[in-house]
């Protein structure tokens, strides 16, 4: 197992933008396996709710086929089946990737692909949850996408249903401030 790499906000590798973030406060201490320098490079947070309509799910296969030719480093939970999706098709580039799941990195079994895409410096996986929480819970899940909203440049959301809390997390990312991306599509507000 590679072992985990502990960052606290005074740690010169903390994202500046989790470090100052209202979304996440109070800054939470990070466990990351992985390239820390991803962490510096401006990323593109990726959400969508759970059921996403066919559209759009076209658009975000598209979408996430363009990021990963032009190199875009992406972040995100990638746990509701299309971020899964979109993830499957980002680690077959070479562009970096920050993980992060809804649970601490502690026992996680790594994919063969992710522990390659680890030892070449393209993959960082990153929690803001301690040892013992070895299990991904809808709060946690609440949390972890603060993190990745503060963490990330900007944040495109492929679909959030409506009175979804991807939608109410669309809504709180507005009121912070950050680049909100989405479709154009009747499905989308």
């Amino acid at each position: 197992m590679i072992q985990p790499v502990y960052l606290a906000p005074d740690h010169p590798a903390y994202p500046a933008g989790l470090r100052e973030s209202a979304i996440a406060a109070p800054a939470p201490t990070l466990t990351t396996i992985g390239n820390l320098g991803i962490l510096q490079k401006p990323t593109l947070a990726l959400f969508c709710s759970v059921k996403c309509p066919g559209d759009l799910i076209l658009k975000t296969y598209d979408l996430s086929q363009s990021l990963r030719d032009a190199g875009v480093p992406v972040i995100g939970g990638f746990h509701s089946p299309m971020e899964k999706e979109c993830l499957l098709l980002l680690m077959r580039g070479t562009q970096p990737i920050i993980q992060c799941p809804a649970r601490s990195l502690e026992g996680m079994r790594l994919s063969p692909q992710q522990k390659e895409a680890i030892e070449v410096g393209r993959l960082l996986l990153l929690s803001p949850f301690p040892a013992k929480q070895k299990r991904a819970t809808a709060a946690q899940a609440e949390v972890r996408n603060r993190v990745v909203g503060a963490i990330s440049s900007s944040v495109f959301i492929a679909y959030a249903a409506p009175d979804s809390k991807t939608e109410a997390f669309a809504q709180e990312l507005v009121t912070q401030y950050k680049a909100l991306l989405t479709f154009e599509s009747p499905n989308t507000n």
